[in-house]
């Protein structure tokens, strides 16, 4: 009897293990196109004869397509489900980035990048909503280990690019290449997810960010610029404020990247131990801590250590503010997600021209003194997390 009721079990859950890889392999997907495309914005500067200017407003034109298409994603999957907006959303930014490089010019340019904005943001909210989904029905903690996944494509986007362009592989080949094997992964991975969970009766599929989902936004956002002010700016002042070499420098990159990757591996262990509040307070006072040393002793070898601390204290801030919002009653988890997705994508259009005229007004290593109050913000609103079931 027991082994017949052990044996159905497995049956049963066997949808939700080939579900849980293939988001896992979705999240993987995100990470390898959006580093891809980092790794590739000097490549875009020289196609099109770009000035720091006219790239800004590249960059913008995809955020703009990322947040505007925020409004109405929760809608778009609560009516078609996550696997079915996913191949929508994956084929889109695959399709962008394939083009990205291979325009007549400029004016073409502007539109592509709000598809491939647009595209990632729909891909975004899917997987998350897949993930919160998948942790609500098996009652496992899993998101930090899909943002792992996440952190682990974008390193491997990013390393993909360099071994390419060191072997002479044209940029615009790469990124057609890449945008193909991408969309051919999501195409194979979408099989394996739910068939669909729309939000129910009830429940709004799209709300604008007020009360609880208003401070989950806010802290998303808070966590959003550290961490990109981390990406964009700290192989700069390693290089900049404390003279390393370019080759030592980029050193600070990679160690932030792999803590983010690493801790995230392991995020949901703690998850699973202690309250996500308390997680979320001690990673976030942590980050704020090693920042504000690395930038008082202004030392190579302190700052290196420092990055790691950063990285492994802001890693569960995705992963625990994201499934926080879907809890909030009322609300679909999909339209949960935008709605305080909304909110932290601006920080990728708040974040450099920030951090620029920081620095144009004073220094570097006072600009990136956000990063530690970004830090201490979170730390101070974990408190208003509510518990996990």
């Amino acid at each position: 009897m027991s082994t017949g009721a052990a044996n159905l079990a497995g049956v049963r859950d066997l949808p939700l293990r080939r579900a849980r890889w293939a988001t896992r392999v979705q999240f993987a997907v995100l990470g390898v196109l959006a580093g891809a495309w980092g790794a590739h914005l000097p490549s875009v500067k020289q196609r099109y004869a770009l000035d720091e200017a006219e790239l800004s407003i590249v960059l913008l034109a995809a955020a703009l397509g990322a947040v505007s298409t925020l409004l109405f994603a929760g809608r778009v999957v609560a009516r078609f489900g996550a696997r079915r907006v996913v191949l929508g959303g994956g084929v889109a930014m695959c399709a962008a980035i394939a083009l990205v490089l291979v325009l007549p010019g400029f004016a073409l340019l502007l539109p592509v990048a709000l598809v491939f904005g647009a595209g990632m943001s729909l891909f975004d909210v899917s997987i998350n909503s897949e993930g919160s989904e998948l942790e609500h029905l098996t009652g496992r903690a899993i998101m930090s280990n899909l943002h792992g996944m996440f952190s682990v494509g974008g390193m491997a986007g990013a390393a993909a690019v360099a071994v390419l362009l060191r072997a002479d592989v044209a940029p615009a080949a790469q990124l057609a290449g890449i945008g193909a094997w991408l969309a051919l992964a999501v195409g194979a991975a979408a099989r394996g997810m739910l068939d669909t969970h729309a939000g129910g009766e009830g429940q709004a599929h799209f709300v604008w960010p007020r009360g609880v989902l208003l401070l989950i936004g806010l802290l998303i956002l808070a966590g959003m610029i550290a961490e990109g002010v981390m990406y964009d700016w700290c192989v700069l002042y390693l290089k900049q404020e404390l003279g390393m070499p370019q080759a030592d420098a980029a050193l600070g990159y990679a160690v932030f990247s792999a803590a983010m990757a690493l801790s995230r591996f392991g995020g949901d262990a703690l998850r699973e131990r202690f309250p996500e509040r308390v997680v979320l307070r001690a990673g976030a006072s942590l980050a704020a801590v090693a920042m504000a040393t690395v930038l008082l002793s202004a030392t190579p070898w302190v700052a290196l250590v420092g990055f790691v601390l950063v990285g492994a204290g802001l890693a569960p801030v995705a992963p625990i503010l994201f499934n926080a919002a879907t809890r909030v009653p009322g609300v679909s988890r999909a339209a949960a997600i935008a709605s305080v997705t909304s909110i932290g994508y601006s920080g990728f259009m708040v974040g450099p021209p920030l951090i620029g005229g920081l620095a144009h007004a004073s220094s570097l290593t006072a600009a990136l003194s956000v990063v530690v109050i970004g830090a201490a913000l979170l730390a101070l609103g974990a408190g208003r997390i509510s518990a996990r079931d």
